[in-house]
């Protein structure tokens, strides 16, 4: 079985290529922060890792266990906010993914704060959304509106200062998905390290 790639959205370049997020292999513990359709803990398994996800969604999580379960390997699951991670000790996490699942967290500097805790010292935070900039223009079955940058979820600022607080050094902004079709970036990935203890 080949291993499938960590995905950071649809129609953008994977792990493989962007290579963010490092070797799993070994039994390297990986932290999926909310599970994405694309069930990036799936792919830390099949890729030798110790795969752990959280999401406050149970069937969300059980379709995941039989994902795991089909393709015999073992994924640590628990249902809970995600920013409720006491089932992990401080400093035990190698790496932490957040697909597209970001978006509606109102207290991201509690989630920024917890993820902080649980990650190793200089290890990475990726997280995906969709690009801030794609969300000026809109299009209904009443026409396009615009909406002014800022107002439709998190600047690229914003997310710089967040995790600037939390502790953590931006060290990769991506901004993907531009094409014939979109002239815009429709992605934004971000790889966050942790700085401290």
């Amino acid at each position: 079985m080949t291993t499938p790639p960590i995905s950071f959205g649809r129609d953008i370049p994977d792990d493989h290529e962007l290579r963010l997020c490092g070797d799993l292999s070994g039994g390297r513990r990986a932290l999926e922060l909310g599970i994405s359709r694309d069930r990036n803990a799936l792919a830390f398994a099949l890729a030798g890792g110790k795969a752990i996800a959280v999401d406050p969604d149970g069937a969300t999580v059980d379709d995941l266990r039989d994902a795991a379960a089909e393709a015999e390997v073992s994924i640590e699951c628990h249902v809970s906010d995600l920013a409720d991670l006491g089932f992990a000790t401080s400093g035990s996490i190698e790496l932490v993914v957040a697909n597209h699942t970001l978006i509606e967290i109102d207290d991201l500097g509690r989630l920024l704060r917890q993820v902080h805790r649980v990650l190793k010292a200089s290890h990475p935070f990726v997280i995906s959304v969709p690009h801030p900039f794609a969300g000026v223009h809109s299009s209904d079955e009443y026409g396009s509106k615009v909406h002014p940058y800022g107002t439709v979820g998190r600047t690229i600022g914003d997310w710089f200062v967040q995790l600037s607080r939390a502790n953590f050094r931006v060290d990769q902004i991506l901004e993907l998905g531009v094409s014939e079709i979109s002239p815009v970036p429709t992605t934004l990935v971000l790889r966050a390290r942790k700085e401290g203890d």
